[in-house]
């Protein structure tokens, strides 16, 4: 008997060993797979996985590679996902944007573009190509690549990623897309708008499942937020997601979270600035500059300032017989600052950079204003000095479109490197030259049509005046010290003066045109109260492409008295300067669009620019316009056409001059003194 209780207590006491033993070896189990597992979930390896709730998530990364962190799931998703190329295959379809593309107010940057990536060709087949491109603003050429939002600085987050694929020893022509690609790009741009529309609308759900659909392909193209993957029992789901189901062959579901954010593009904005709040800030700013006082004086400055005191006090002129004074708002400071600036303005263009993104510029197409303006300023006598000392501006001669094609990864939903490359120019020029850091850059400036600008010229170039397309004041564009550029479609680049001109107003039968891509927000609405609802409003879709299309389309624009103007992925449009062009009055539809030399021009003279929530009452506004007030503005639609036109050689107050001449007049309005 006492042997039996020595024994037994023996026995407790290697029994309680041995549960140290193996609680350690757990313990050291689970500590060893945390490490070795991404998302730490190893407790989920010991425990029944018909009682486990698993979640992974599956990050798309913008970045080096697309590879996607895999768990085992078990048998839950045999013959859905199976394997890890399974779930790579997967990851390809279902398209997110990195957490760490945060935009400025915090909010997270869903935006996603795909590029449509430039197929070589032959020198002569696409100089073939080029000349018999008869396509007519169609927005598969024109705004497809506009899907980005502005992103925060992921400089120290993020290296710098190079395109492995060789795009710089193409020519210029390639770059422009052909009439081929339009079909190919609108059947893209329509899944887009499809799933966009499908997501709208299932965002209304809080935790309800959706089934999905038996086929990966009918999967979204593009998801945008965060993805979590959650094998869930029976009926449960995570509380708040939208949830998107998958076939397996048990009770577990592949759900999709829910899509936290749309597209910035996709929605109205949140906040609306007005044409008078505009104007009160451009009086404001031209009070009261924001520009960095010099470091040193310069006889340039006083130069400046002595011109601007000129400008003030401009002796007064009623009439003129070259411009026509009611399209100015104060014709008399216009005039004096125009003549200075032919008598005094001198600008030193940068010779650093390399081609293409530098002093290569491109003349046909949509992007063709930062090209026409780039070759006709470097090769100007009368503005460009080769002394920096003699210079009051500095021109940084680089093609935002180049940019892009030359840099971005196609598919990697990341600029940083397009922004980084810039970032490394400024600098050079900082450390080579000292004129950039006595003003901090506040007397360059740099002309881009490219959508993304304002995201690439953010920050390093901040200080400069940037003569921006995308001239969005909620995305930093800075009314009195940028300039509104005028974003022209050139058709021909060796006669961008081609079938200019239209019918006079007694001709004009269409009360008002539009036709184009469903891009963006606003589109649809439009064309869901206007399109086939009154013979009076031609309002259409997308039209096929084709000489005999684009021909139609330019008469439509000759043959109507109002030519509507929607904003698209971004404010800026094409339409308000090819109305202009084909003597059609433009209804600008772009809540806090800035248009084109608003410093100077008298907008409500020769155009419409009203508020996306009034597109219900369109015609009756349209309407209510009295027939003597159409008249002036057609005239006036004349008299102002010769300031946006593009000339081989530069001519008096054409589209050249004009952009110079505001790039000059907020620099006057903003050198400070030392």
């Amino acid at each position: 008997m006492k042997y039996s209780s020595k024994f037994q207590s023996v026995c407790q006491i290697d029994k309680r060993k041995w549960i140290l033993v193996v609680v350690l070896v757990a313990v050291t189990h689970l500590f060893c797979q945390t490490l070795m597992l991404p998302y730490g979930n190893a407790l989920h390896s010991l425990l029944s996985e018909s009682n486990t709730q698993l979640s992974e998530k599956v990050s798309l990364l913008s970045k080096e590679s697309s590879v996607v962190e895999s768990t085992k799931v078990g048998e839950g998703f045999s013959g859905t996902l199976s394997s890890f190329d399974d779930v790579h295959m997967l990851a390809h379809r279902l398209k997110t944007v990195d957490n760490s593309d945060v935009s400025e107010d915090g909010e997270i940057d869903e935006s996603v573009n795909e590029k449509d990536e430039v197929k070589p060709h032959s020198n002569h087949s696409v100089v073939k190509t080029m000349e018999n491109d008869s396509d007519f603003v169609e927005d598969a050429t024109i705004e497809n690549d506009n899907l980005f939002d502005e992103m925060v600085d992921m400089d120290e987050e993020t290296t710098m990623q190079k395109n492995n694929e060789s795009k710089w020893d193409l020519s210029i022509e390639q770059v422009v897309k052909t009439t081929d690609e339009l079909s190919a790009d609108s059947d893209l741009d329509a899944n887009r708008n499809t799933v966009l529309n499908d997501t709208k609308a299932a965002n209304v759900t809080n935790s309800s499942s959706v089934e999905a659909s038996n086929h990966l392909d009918n999967l979204p193209l593009v998801a945008i937020g965060e993805i979590n993957f959650i094998r869930t029992t029976g009926n449960n789901s995570s509380t708040g997601n939208l949830t998107q189901l998958l076939p397996n062959n048990g009770n577990h579901s592949l759900v999709l979270s829910t899509v936290k954010k749309k597209m910035r593009c996709m929605l109205p904005p949140k906040t609306v600035t007005t044409i008078s709040q505009m104007e009160r800030l451009l009086v404001r700013h031209r009070a009261r500059s924001r520009a960095m006082r010099p470091r040193w004086s310069s006889e340039r400055d006083k130069e400046i300032l002595a011109a601007r005191l000129q400008i003030e006090n401009a002796p007064l002129i009623r009439n003129d017989r070259e411009i026509y004074a009611p399209a100015f708002r104060n014709m008399s400071m216009f005039k004096r600052s125009y003549e200075l600036m032919e008598r005094i303005l001198r600008v030193y263009v940068y010779k650093e950079g390399e081609k293409p993104i530098f002093h290569q510029p491109i003349m046909k197409g949509l992007y063709a204003s930062e090209g026409w303006f780039m070759k006709l300023m470097e090769g100007n006598n009368k503005f460009v000095v080769k002394d920096p000392r003699k210079a009051h501006l500095f021109y940084l001669p680089f093609s935002s479109r180049m940019l892009e094609h030359s840099l971005y990864v196609r598919n990697s939903h990341n600029r940083t490197n397009l922004r980084q490359y810039l970032k490394d120019y400024s600098e050079k020029i900082a450390a080579k030259y000292r004129f950039w850091n006595r003003t901090g850059g506040a007397d360059h400036f740099l002309v881009a049509c490219h959508d993304w600008a304002p995201y690439e010229t953010r920050h390093h170039m901040e200080h400069c005046i940037k003569a921006l397309c995308n001239a969005d004041v909620t995305l930093g564009f800075k009314i009195g010290r940028d300039v509104s550029l005028a974003e022209t479609y050139v058709r021909s680049a060796r006669n961008p003066l081609r079938d200019l001109g239209g019918k006079p107003a007694s001709q004009r039968k269409v009360l008002a045109f539009y036709a184009g891509n469903m891009h963006g927000y606003l589109r649809p609405i439009l064309l869901e109260h206007w399109k086939d609802k009154d013979p009076d409003m031609e309002i259409f879709g997308p039209m096929p492409s084709g000489v005999a299309s684009k021909m139609n389309y330019i008469q439509h624009m000759k043959s109507s008295k109002f030519c509507i103007c929607p904003k698209g992925y971004e404010v800026n449009s094409p339409r308000v300067v090819e109305a202009i062009f084909y003597e059609c009055v433009p209804v600008i539809i772009s809540d806090n669009f800035v248009p084109p030399f608003f410093g100077v021009l008298n907008w409500d003279t020769f155009s419409l620019i009203l508020a996306e929530k009034d597109i219900p009452n369109l015609k009756s506004i349209l309407l209510s316009i009295p027939e003597k007030k159409y008249l002036d503005m057609q005239l006036a639609i004349r008299k102002v056409q010769r300031h946006f036109l593009w000339h081989a050689k530069p001519v008096k107050y054409d589209l050249f001059h004009m952009t110079l001449h505001s790039i000059w007049y907020n620099r006057v309005f903003q050198t400070k003194a030392r």
